[in-house]
């Protein structure tokens, strides 16, 4: 896996816990009530691009929005890679059913902007 997506992951788990001091000075793991909501689907987006494009870095990560229709929803994002000299974007979409999280699609669409 590219190295800069492992550490993007990294800093995903990293962000669902944050420290917390307690009075008598001990620090203590907290876990983050707020997830976003897409943060499973991100990761799975990431996972996907690098199996997909496995010589490339993620270098940016971006969450373009969630359609629900009835009880099928898609997630859109889109991801920056960079593979020896060349730069360009993947849009990712995934659609799922929403109560069973059944993935039903995964698309990719190379962009250059």
């Amino acid at each position: 896996m590219p190295r800069f997506a492992i550490m993007l992951m990294s800093v995903l788990v990293l962000l669902t816990i944050s420290p917390g001091i307690e009075a008598d000075g001990t620090i203590t793991q907290q876990l983050q009530q707020d997830n976003p909501s897409y943060a499973k689907w991100g990761q799975l987006a990431m996972e996907k691009t690098s199996s997909r494009y496995p010589d490339a870095d993620i270098i940016d990560y971006l969450h373009r929005g969630r359609e629900e229709q009835g009880n099928e929803i898609t997630e859109k994002f889109k991801l920056w890679l960079q593979e020896d000299d060349r730069e360009f974007g993947v849009f990712i979409t995934i659609v799922f059913d929403s109560d069973t999280e059944k993935v039903h699609a995964i698309t990719f669409e190379e962009t250059t902007h």
